[in-house]
């Protein structure tokens, strides 16, 4: 809540991040890398992303983060 009003006020662009990580399983799993697994971290604020290796780019808007997950989750039950 308070990344999202600090965005509004300031706008970071969210241009330079960090080379994607992927996180392990379990409890201590970011919001952002509990959509694919994999996530980024803009070097400007420190905000987290989804990052989608198939597609080789960042997950940020939720709708689209929703379809992601719900392939990767699709691909590891096969």
């Amino acid at each position: 809540m308070l990344s999202e009003l600090v965005d509004i006020l300031f706008g970071c662009p969210h241009e330079h991040y960090t080379f994607p990580r992927t996180a392990k399983a379990g409890p201590s799993r970011s919001e952002a890398a509990s959509v694919t697994g994999t996530y980024v971290v803009c070097l400007d604020c420190g905000k987290e992303f989804a990052y989608d290796w198939r597609e080789m780019k960042v997950v940020s808007a939720p709708q689209h983060a929703e379809e992601v997950a719900k392939s990767y989750a699709a691909q590891k039950a096969a």
